[in-house]
């Protein structure tokens, strides 16, 4: 049996999906990737073979920064940074603007390279990236199964009267402005109607028998594996969803690192904190939340990314600071963890257990934070108004959660624990 994986060139997207297909690998099946040379290493790592797949013009290895990017992707970053210092509507409008160029590049190029490869391989099963849109067009026009996986929160797949680029939901910190709101959404509109223009012209290129769709958007796989924790779903959607599967995480066993497991034998109690690859560079955000930690005694784990760790201050001697740091092994030992709310930290804290403080900055990142404050699971705070009172006074929270929402996350982690997301993936493909 073959299992072919395909990825974009990015670390946040191809870890999770690598480690679905590890119930592939230790059953002794084949597992071949194809995504860009920049996750190379991981794939390696991962012992999966590779074939070389180009889904974007941008790439990132684990750490993101905009200098070491090509140029028009790097000034498209510096840009997509800036506005997130202005606010989420803004950063909503600015990524909104930037779609077509980061989801749809040289769709037509990129579907027939994917169509190539499924030739070569013949594969049993194939897993894609919901956000890899000219992989998809290419397996679609070509009549080929495969599981549709959704690395975020669900409404990124929007059903109903949703609109992509428009947070179905909002934490309680955040009130956007009624005007701005309609003003996304007419945006994100005009976007839908010129991305589904672009999809389906490819798609006529590919195959001119093939229909057009109403919404390129809301295009998804015969199944959509969603990544993401069934407790943390909204029932209203739920009725609304294509047929699917619910996954809980994709939570990867990492190399042991001696340094890392002798700090956590001492540390006693302690939070986890991570912005991602690309958020990390929000340096203003994580000193506030170490000023937060300082003043409330609470010892931290940071990775701290694009960020200098210089930027945090002065840093206890019994804190953890390093630009990367193996986010599943410290949350296995975490009492807490401080995240923008990026997909794989909300789930893999679910599935460890961990309660959270959610930052959110871009994306479905409000939508999954309104998902963890609805649920008792945590606390959203706005990043860039959140005073470090108010973060001191989020650690006191998610640091003492209440019985009732302690027992259901426990339940959760455990359900995971129990069947993990790549087995979940496995049974549903091979079914």
């Amino acid at each position: 049996m073959t299992l072919l994986v395909i990825s974009p060139d990015y670390a946040s997207h191809l870890l999770p999906l690598a480690t679905l297909a590890t119930a592939w690998r230790d059953r002794g099946e084949r597992v071949v990737v194809a995504s860009g040379p920049a996750t190379a290493g991981i794939v390696d790592g991962f012992g999966f073979e590779r074939r070389d797949l180009r889904l974007g013009r941008g790439s990132n290895p684990g750490v993101i920064k905009a200098e070491d990017q090509p140029v028009d992707e790097g000034e498209s970053l510096r840009g997509f940074f800036d506005a997130t210092r202005r606010g989420a509507v803004p950063t909503l409008r600015y990524q909104a603007a930037e779609r077509l160029v980061d989801l749809m590049w040289q769709p037509v190029d990129a579907a027939r390279a994917t169509q190539r490869i499924v030739e070569e391989i013949a594969p049993d099963q194939v897993i894609v990236d919901h956000l890899a849109f000219s992989a998809r067009l290419g397996l679609t026009t070509a009549r080929i199964p495969h599981g549709d996986v959704v690395l975020g929160h669900p409404s990124a797949l929007p059903v109903g009267d949703e609109v992509y680029g428009v947070p179905p939901a909002w934490p309680q910190a955040f009130r956007p402005d009624a005007g701005e709101l309609d003003e996304l959404r007419r945006l994100c509109d005009r976007v839908a109607a010129r991305f589904t223009e672009e999809w389906n012209r490819a798609a006529r290129e590919l195959d001119p028998a093939f229909p057009p769709t109403a919404d390129a958007f809301a295009e998804h796989g015969p199944l959509v594996l969603y990544n993401y924790p069934e407790e943390l779903a909204d029932d209203e959607r739920r009725s609304l969803l294509p047929p699917h599967r619910f996954l809980g995480s994709a939570r990867r066993v990492e190399d042991v690192d001696p340094d890392i497991e002798r700090w956590i034998a001492t540390a006693g109690r302690f939070a986890y904190v991570s912005f991602g690859s690309f958020l990390s560079v929000r340096g203003d955000v994580l000193r506030r939340v170490a000023d937060a930690a300082r003043a409330r005694g609470v010892r931290l784990a940071i990775a701290t990314g694009s960020t200098d760790a210089a930027e945090l201050g002065d840093i206890p001697a019994d804190w953890l600071v390093r630009d990367y740091l193996p986010q599943v092994r410290l949350l296995a030992a975490a009492a807490a963890t401080v995240t923008h709310g990026g997909n794989n930290s909300v789930t893999e804290a679910v599935g460890s257990g961990v309660p959270l403080i959610v930052l959110p900055l871009s994306t479905d990142q409000f939508a999954g934070a309104a998902a963890i404050e609805r649920s008792g699971f945590g606390v959203a705070l706005d990043p860039n108004a959140a005073t470090v009172d108010e973060l001191a006074d989020a650690f006191e929270r998610v640091l003492h959660v209440g019985p009732e929402a302690r027992a259901r996350l426990d339940a959760a982690a455990a359900r995971q624990a129990a069947t993990p997301g790549s087995e979940l993936a496995f049974a549903a493909l091979t079914a």
